[in-house]
C-alpha cells in the first residue's frame, strides 16, 4: 500500500483559442490516481469541499480504484494556460487546512507539491511525513515548485533539503531546479541531495530531454520517446506514479529503501518505464494517466 498525501485541486484548462475545461487535478492527487490506475493499492489523504466540485474530487479518486480520505474544506483551483506546443503556465487560488491524521499501515508515504508548502495544512503533512520516518517507512518527495508560491528562493531551497534528508527517494524536474537554485548545474544538486540522512536515489526530469536516476556510485540518463504533444499537464506526476509503481512491484520499499536499484540496468528499467508512462499522459488532454491495460503486457521491461 503506497500512501499519498497533498493537495486536491480543479484544474480549469484555457487552450489557445480561449476554450475553457475544468478537470480534477493536483499533484498529489494525480500521483494518486496513477499508482491505482497502475494496479496500485492507494490512499490519497487530501482535502474536499462538499459541493459540486467537491464532489468530482472525490468520485475522480474512487474511480481509479483508489482509496480517498478527504476532510472537509474549500476546493482549491489551478489554472492552466496552454500555449501552441502543448505547455502550461498556471495561476492558483489555494486553500489547505488538512487536520491531523494519523499514517495508515503501509509501505511508503508520497509527499510534496503545495500540500508540503502551503500553512497550516502543511503541519499535518510534516507530521504524517514524521510518522513515516519513524517507522523506517519509504518516502518519496517530489517538491513540484510552483512559481507564484517562492517568495524567498534560500528559505524554499531549505525547506527542500530539510524533507529530502529524510526521504528514501526525492524526485525534481530540471524547472525545479531553475526556479530553486538558478543556474545550478543539475547533477551538483543531485549528488547534495544524495547526502541526505536516508536520500538513496534522486530522479531529475528534464521534460522532452528525458530523465537522470543518480545514486552514489553513479548516474543513469534515458531519453524520452519522441512525440507529438496534445499538453504536458500531469506528466510529471505520471512519472511520480510510474516510477512508484514500479518499485513497488519490484518489492523495493524495504526498510530505509533496502530495495532501491543501484545498477545501470535496473536504474535505465526503471526510468524508461516512467518516461513511457509520461509520455502516454502528454498524448491526452490533462492529466489523464494510462491504465496498467494501455501499456505493453512487458511494461516496464
Amino acid at each position: 500500500m503506497i500512501v499519498v498525501v497533498g493537495e486536491s485541486l480543479v484544474d480549469v484548462v484555457i487552450d489557445v483559442d480561449g476554450d475553457t475545461t475544468e478537470a480534477v487535478g493536483g499533484s498529489p492527487l494525480n500521483v494518486a490516481v496513477g499508482l491505482a490506475r497502475l494496479d496500485v493499492p492507494t490512499i490519497l489523504i487530501t482535502q474536499a469541499g462538499t459541493d459540486e466540485r467537491g464532489g468530482r474530487i472525490v468520485n475522480h479518486v474512487s474511480a481509479s480504484g483508489a482509496e480517498i480520505i478527504a476532510s472537509p474544506g474549500p476546493n482549491s483551483t489551478a489554472t492552466a494556460r496552454l500555449d501552441r506546443l502543448g505547455g502550461a503556465t498556471y495561476d492558483f487560488d489555494i486553500e489547505w487546512s488538512l487536520p491531523h491524521q494519523e499514517l495508515p499501515a503501509c509501505d511508503a508515504l508520497h509527499l510534496g507539491s503545495l500540500g508540503a508548502l502551503i500553512e497550516p495544512g502543511r503541519n499535518s503533512v510534516l507530521d504524517l511525513f514524521d510518522q513515516a520516518y519513524a517507522r523506517g517507512v519509504f518516502i518519496s518527495y517530489d517538491p513540484n515548485i510552483r512559481e507564484p508560491f517562492l517568495d524567498d528562493r534560500t528559505e524554499a531551497w531549505r525547506q527542500v533539503e530539510l524533507i529530502a534528508d529524510r526521504s528514501t527517494l526525492v524526485k525534481l524536474s530540471d524547472q525545479d531546479v531553475e526556479l530553486l537554485q538558478p543556474g545550478a548545474d543539475l547533477e551538483d544538486i543531485a549528488r547534495s541531495l544524495l547526502a541526505g540522512e536516508r536520500t538513496e536515489l534522486v530522479v531529475i526530469t528534464r521534460g522532452a530531454d528525458g530523465a537522470t536516476a543518480y545514486v552514489t556510485d553513479g548516474s543513469v540518463s534515458v531519453e524520452a520517446p519522441e512525440i507529438v504533444v496534445v499538453d504536458t499537464v500531469g506528466a510529471g506526476d505520471a512519472f511520480m506514479a510510474a516510477t512508484l509503481a514500479i518499485l513497488f512491484e519490484s518489492d523495493a520499499m524495504g526498510e530505509f529503501g533496502a530495495g532501491v536499484p543501484t545498477d545501470e540496468a535496473d536504474l535505465r528499467r526503471l526510468l524508461q518505464g516512467a518516461v513511457e508512462v509520461a509520455a502516454l499522459t502528454c498524448l491526452r488532454r490533462g492529466a489523464d494517466s494510462p491504465l496498467r491495460s494501455d501499456l505493453p503486457n512487458e511494461w516496464p521491461d
